[in-house]
């Protein structure tokens, strides 16, 4: 069941992708060069007079969101579009930014989807006013009842069941599944579907933005209960604080971890952490703001109706001396 679900996400993927660039090229063969993933040294491109909102609930120091900005920021550079960039963590805070958004007549708009039944009411707004609407990062399973036209990100359940699976197969015997954002409905599926696979799992709850107070949680866990084989984060910065618990409490579990940064990536390379599960933010920034660009100027909608997945991407010693020199540019 899971591999035939994948097909159907690698294939929705590489269909977004090439609609992507056909869309981004200026001409029907290949350029002669082309600059890199987030280069800042792209060609200028006449501005189009456009404005889009990016509306996330990025929280402050989380770099996480770095890579979706970036992405959204390198597709609005190219494409030459204006783009606004707001976050608040706290729904109702998102809700008055798409709001404020929809007063400046924005011409797009691309919002993440964390508390749904929270800032729904917002992003109908947006869309009773005629701004085109897509969801991204959050919302995989609410974004059409909520009127948006596309949606950019991963199918979380999906990825849980990956790593469920693949813990199965490496022999795991217990699995302590971190979830650093009580509430978060992408969290708590990514958690379940690692259940959904891998049935002996336990939840627990900590602080994401409290490491020290995380990591001190962690290490307590494991002297608790030796039986625990595989840590399980759901962010990057969460995997690192508990490398430190793995050694602090002389465990022999082992770490996997949702999300990248450079330090993660230097760890799958080293062999302390086993692999990532990757939903490719910066993918998503892109792909947000190009097919606001896309169906603005042209009509298009990408998808056909269905999500267009960035994720499950599995990063791990196959593959991360090709990936780890883009986490430096902050772009995986």
């Amino acid at each position: 069941m899971i591999k035939n679900r994948r097909a159907l996400l690698v294939g929705a993927l590489f269909s977004g992708t090439v609609l992507v660039f056909a869309g981004c090229s200026s001409g029907g063969g290949a350029q002669e060069e082309e600059p890199e993933a987030g280069d800042t040294n792209a060609p200028a491109v006449e501005s189009t007079g456009l404005t889009f909102a990016m509306i996330t609930h990025e929280a402050p120091g989380d770099t996480f969101w770095d890579k979706i900005r970036n992405g959204a920021e390198a597709a609005a550079e190219r494409l030459g579009v204006e783009l606004n960039y707001q976050a608040d963590p706290d729904a109702a805070g998102q809700s008055t930014l798409v709001q404020n958004a929809i007063d400046s007549d924005v011409d797009g708009l691309a919002v993440t989807l964390a508390a749904s039944e929270a800032i729904q009411p917002a992003v109908q707004t947006a869309i009773d006013a005629g701004i085109p609407t897509v969801a991204f990062n959050q919302g995989f399973d609410t974004w059409q009842e909520y009127g948006a036209m596309m949606y950019f990100g991963s199918d979380e359940t999906l990825a849980g069941e990956t790593v469920g699976e693949r813990i199965g197969e490496e022999g795991g015997q217990k699995t302590l599944c971190i979830i650093q954002e009580q509430g978060s409905a992408a969290l708590e599926a990514r958690c379940a579907g690692v259940k959904a696979t891998f049935p002996n799992t336990e939840n627990i709850n900590v602080e994401g933005t409290d490491l020290p107070g995380t990591q001190a949680a962690l290490t307590a866990k494991l002297q608790e209960d030796t039986e625990i084989t595989h840590l399980v984060a759901l962010g990057a910065p969460i995997a690192l604080a508990g490398l430190d618990s793995i050694e602090q409490a002389n465990s022999q579990a082992t770490m996997v971890t949702f999300d990248l940064n450079q330090d993660a990536a230097q760890a799958i390379q080293d062999g302390t952490i086993l692999f990532s599960v990757d939903q490719q933010p910066y993918v998503q920034g892109f792909m947000a703001v190009t097919s606001l660009w896309l169906n603005v100027t042209n009509g298009n909608d990408i998808g056909g109706g269905l999500p267009v997945l960035t994720g499950p991407s599995i990063v791990d010693q196959s593959n991360i001396e090709q990936i780890l020199p883009y986490t430096a540019n902050n772009t995986r």
